[in-house]
């Protein structure tokens, strides 16, 4: 690598730690390349211009997600893309009525699928005891999500934006039914994929410093409180930007898990998952 691209990359990575964690806690400057830069790029966008995306992308994309590490090879997941724009309507509204489900070209539910092990113990005249047990609806959950940043990283690598739909689990039950899902599939999120709007595309949102989630041989609390008012004060001044509400990563906790209501019917998700086949013994 020449000088010129030493500099070029040197001023690239300062600028996108400092779009992460701000100029004041920026953590010690490391390896960079093209995927660690369009990582550390990541926004959630939920303005999506109509341009459909690529003939192709689709499978791309799941071919990505297949890439991703799988616990023990079960590969526990699958991804239903949406098309039918009733169908959108509905899961939009699940959803708390973001628009962006229905607006965005691509719309893929990511499922932590233990439907597919079921139909081939029963194939095989085996119970797999295993799968009404928390680790393996677990193991699920995770390859799930592992195969969905896979997704998510191929789709930022393509110039596409991106924006993951959680509120799908508001009603996971209305979802399976609507996606006729069999027993044993749980919709994890919701993913929408597609070119971001240019007013869409918004800042970097600063992340917490490393001294809060970084720890080294044990696990330490000494000046938490301190790094996180320092945290509350830049993300209240990224919300002010953004034309947010004025608030901070302390009172979007409080506002987000500080009553039963506020977790908008994913109260009820452990007896849904029961209807749903998974008895998480």
């Amino acid at each position: 690598m020449n000088d010129t691209a030493s500099r070029a990359d040197l001023a690239g990575l300062q600028a996108a730690l400092r779009a992460r964690y701000g100029a004041d806690l920026l953590p010690p400057e490391g390896p960079w390349n093209p995927t660690v830069a369009s990582l550390l790029d990541h926004r959630s966008v939920r303005g999506y211009r109509p341009t459909p995306v690529p003939e192709g992308t689709l499978e791309t994309l799941v071919a990505a997600a297949q890439s991703a590490p799988t616990s023990s090879n079960l590969q526990t997941w699958s991804v239903v893309e949406v098309s039918d724009p009733a169908h959108r309507r509905e899961l939009a509204a699940i959803a708390g009525n973001q628009k962006h489900v229905e607006t965005c070209p691509l719309f893929l539910v990511w499922l932590a699928d233990l439907s597919r092990l079921e139909r081939l113990g029963q194939e095989s005249k085996v119970e797999l005891a295993g799968l009404d047990y928390l680790e393996v609806f677990t193991v699920a959950v995770v390859d799930a999500a592992m195969a969905a940043q896979n997704a998510v990283v191929a789709a930022e690598s393509l110039g596409l934006a991106t924006v993951y739909i959680g509120a799908l689990r508001n009603d996971v039950e209305r979802v399976a039914r609507l996606l006729d899902l069999p027993p044993r599939a749980f919709a994890v999120f919701g993913l929408c994929v597609g070119y971001a709007e240019a007013a869409a595309a918004g800042e970097v949102k600063p992340r917490l410093p490393q001294s809060m989630v970084l720890h080294r041989g044990r696990y330490r609390t000494e000046g938490e409180a301190e790094d996180r008012t320092a945290y509350d004060r830049r993300l209240s001044a990224f919300s002010a930007r953004q034309e947010m509400s004025d608030d901070d990563w302390t009172g979007r906790v409080i506002a987000r898990i500080g009553t039963i209501p506020a977790l908008r019917g994913r109260d009820r998700l452990k007896a849904a998952l029961a209807a749903l086949g998974f008895p998480l013994k």
